[in-house]
């Protein structure tokens, strides 16, 4: 239906699709659904189970907020907190293998040199570490059992990237990297792209012609009435009475008794309408009923009413371009599909080697110019674009986005090095080199860690949790 074919156009992917922008993404070596469909859990670690009563209290204990989880279920943040719990366990099984352990005099030392828990005089003080407990809603049993796990995945750690050493051109690569500065020229795309009205009405047809399945607009008819206690029963406050009434309504639904007769009983009069569609901008009865269409015939809550109603027909038709709203929807459709095809063709001629210097100085009337001081310089353009030009050669020709995604036709105009000091520079990236080194090693280890442990999502519980959340 149309109105699902426009929300699909507003979402991440579908901007993805018109922007030519690609972002992988993984979730780390996971497996398909459990075959059994058990409810009860939502992962297997071999023959552990990870109930989704231990993910509940994983998020909460996250600190994350409710409203946040809600706001990005649709970005994958009930999958990124399950990998977390995931990756949490899967370094507990491994830390239990190594047998992996700390005294409680190590133990101790940690609390005991904690910045944190000192005075002025460097002396620990156990009241600063009952402050901190306190304000922080932590138990010490609590904190200290946390600390330990900490410790001993830090060992873990420590052993898995034991004898990182970084050679001197990886960290001369590293700083170039780092300070290297780009020079590009861009131009907006926005001009390129066909305007909403320079679509004739034969080019609008023809584009739900080929896509009618897909916009569909759907149109029900229906019956219904507001019900309260003052039309039901003569009285302005609900009482047993007037939901005893509601029961036996319920019980004549449940019947499929006609509503006409069973408003009649209580002398009130149904609304009739006919061929209505969802309209995004009310807030209305008719979007209301609208929305539980697929239940024929029901009585529901609405905030200090109940709204008996009984749909009578359903109808789907090819959207009518006089229809104003119609129009503009389906306009808005194609304009995007008509930027889709604009990019794809540009980047495919660029991908072929067939686009030329003397083509990007023609459509460029106002190129302009801008330098980018490093691999994470987003003042101007998003980050994954301005990673993309820094993968580029010289002389080279890519599409990039800002964050309003206005799209861009880009060229690397001039690379600028800096020369690396081997006295004052070459530690400080030996350093960082290292760290990098033991993260890829880290992120080798996830993925050996889910092989060996056999992970197993199931699909079917993951979206229970996202509608609990919902």
């Amino acid at each position: 239906m149309i109105s699902s074919f426009r929300n699909f156009a507003k979402t991440k992917f579908a901007g993805l699709l018109v922007f030519i922008m690609i972002i992988p993404f993984v979730f780390w070596g996971m497996g398909s659904m459990f075959s059994s469909g058990n409810t009860n859990n939502i992962a297997k670690i071999n023959k552990t189970n990870i109930s989704t009563q231990e993910f509940i209290d994983y998020i909460n204990s996250s600190n994350v907020p409710q409203q946040t989880i809600r706001n990005n279920l649709e970005k994958g943040i009930i999958e990124e907190l399950l990998s977390s719990l995931i990756s949490t366990t899967l370094l507990d099984l491994e830390v239990k293998d190594f047998d992996i352990s700390i005294s409680e005099n190590t133990l101790l030392k940690k609390i005991k040199t904690n910045k944190n828990f000192l005075n002025e005089d460097g002396i620990f003080e156990r009241a600063k570490y009952e402050k901190f407990l306190l304000e922080n809603n932590q138990s010490a049993p609590g904190f200290e059992l946390r600390l330990r796990g900490r410790e001993i995945q830090k060992n873990l750690f420590d052993y898995i990237g034991a004898g990182t050493i970084s050679p001197k051109f990886l960290a001369k690569k590293l700083f170039i990297e780092e300070t290297r500065k780009l020079e590009i020229e861009f131009i907006n795309l926005k001009t390129f792209y066909k305007k909403k009205e320079d679509f004739d009405d034969s080019e609008l047809e023809k584009f739900i012609e080929e896509n009618k399945d897909q916009l569909k607009v759907e149109y029900i008819d229906f019956d219904y009435a507001i019900i309260n206690p003052k039309n039901l029963i003569g009285v302005d406050e609900f009482n047993q009475t007037f939901f005893d009434k509601i029961d036996e309504i319920e019980i004549e639904i449940s019947n499929n008794q006609d509503l006409e007769k069973i408003l009649s009983n209580f002398d009130i009069k149904p609304v009739k309408v006919k061929n209505y569609r969802y309209s995004a901008d009310k807030d209305n009865i008719e979007n209301r009923i609208f929305n539980v269409r697929n239940v024929a015939f029901d009585i529901i809550e609405d905030n200090n009413n109940y709204i008996l109603y009984k749909v009578n027909k359903l109808d789907e038709r090819s959207p009518d371009i006089k229809d104003p709203d119609l129009r503009n929807e389906v306009l808005e459709l194609i304009s995007q599909k008509d930027k889709f095809e604009f990019n794809s063709n540009l980047l495919k001629r660029i991908n072929e080697k067939k686009f030329s210097n003397s083509e990007f100085v023609k459509m460029g009337e106002n190129i302009q110019n801008l330098i980018l001081n490093s691999s994470s310089d987003n003042k101007k353009f998003e980050i994954n674009a301005v990673e993309l030009l820094y993968s580029l050669p010289l002389n080279s020709y890519t599409l990039i986005n800002d964050e309003n995604n206005n799209i861009y036709l880009a060229k690397v105009k001039k690379i600028f090095d800096e020369k690396i000091d081997v006295n004052k520079n070459i530690d400080e990236y030996l350093i960082k080199q290292n760290t990098n080194n033991k993260n890829s090693i880290l992120k080798s280890y996830d993925l050996l860690l889910n092989k060996k442990y056999n992970v197993v999502l199931n699909q079917k519980t993951i979206e229970r949790v996202k509608n609990f959340f919902k």
